[in-house]
């Protein structure tokens, strides 16, 4: 099946990873449509791609006309049936069974050579494919946050997917000014899978009393990380962090060494995700 040329780019979730995602494409001139059920997130995904518009205005990025050029190319839309394009990119909860059910009913409104690709960041795209209509049509492009600012994007190939459809994806994460990298589909993929050691064995340290949060982010730092790791879940979200973490595990038959930690877990109990909770390892306040 020949890959249609991209032009229209739909983002379903409006986060702060889906409206990041959408702020890039935009930016790379592609007519972005960013769908969400909530109001009150797409409200907030309009401010937040906004915000980070000014802040790049103000720097001499962008000019005033490529700013209202940008904010011009997006439809913010909480119809299912807007959700019309070359490209779905779902940045959803990650939740597998809720991927499965968005891409299902975004495929009755969509043509039968859309490309389906989810950012999840650990759930197998051969668990998401398997539950759809147009298995080979699937592919993961999993963006970092904050995605207007990380470069890596990792295109992940499932054992049906179309393998033109992975080449259609390195040129566009390539057209987005991004670091396009292709991996098989596994537990974490690459780079959540090499980087749970790096968050578990910093809150095993903290869990045994062998050295506290502010510490271990100091000399880790120190050593040549750009964030230390308490810092780094903080961003990311301590319940985005612990998701991953589990999927990797349980994926990898649950060996010690990669068990999700208890302080990270009582953390989340509590409500306290990190930034976006104004509380995690750290308070902002």
């Amino acid at each position: 099946m020949e890959i249609r040329k991209i032009e229209r780019i739909v983002v379903c979730g409006a986060g702060t990873m889906g409206s990041g995602i959408a702020q890039v494409a935009a930016t790379a001139g592609y007519q972005v449509v960013q769908f969400d059920l909530n109001e009150a997130v797409l409200l907030a995904a309009s401010q937040r791609i906004r915000k980070n518009l000014e802040k790049l205005q103000e720097k001499g990025k962008i000019t005033q006309e490529e700013f209202q050029g940008i904010l011009n190319k997006i439809q913010f839309t909480n119809q299912l049936t807007d959700c019309k394009g070359e490209l779905i990119i779902e940045a959803i909860i990650e939740k597998k069974e809720a991927k499965i059910n968005l891409f299902n009913q975004l495929i009755t409104v969509n043509s039968p050579d859309t490309i389906l690709a989810s950012n999840t960041s650990s759930i197998s795209i051969d668990a998401i494919a398997s539950g759809i209509d147009i298995p080979a049509q699937l592919v993961g492009l999993h963006f970092f946050n904050p995605a207007p600012l990380m470069k890596l994007v990792e295109i992940i190939q499932g054992k049906e997917t179309n393998p033109a459809i992975v080449q259609s994806m390195v040129s566009l994460v390539a057209s987005m000014q991004k670091k396009p990298v292709i991996c098989k589909d596994s537990p974490g993929f690459i780079v959540n899978r090499v980087a749970r050691p790096y968050y578990l064995e910093s809150m095993y340290l903290v869990q045994s009393g062998q050295a506290n949060v502010e510490q271990t982010d100091k000399v880790l730092e120190a050593a040549g990380f750009k964030m230390g790791p308490f810092k780094l879940m903080d961003l990311i979200g301590l319940d985005i962090n612990y998701s991953v973490s589990t999927i990797v595990w349980e994926d990898l038959g649950k060996p010690e060494r990669l068990k999700p930690s208890i302080i990270q877990k009582e953390k989340i109990d509590l409500g306290q995700y990190g930034v976006k909770t104004k509380k995690g390892f750290y308070d902002y306040e």
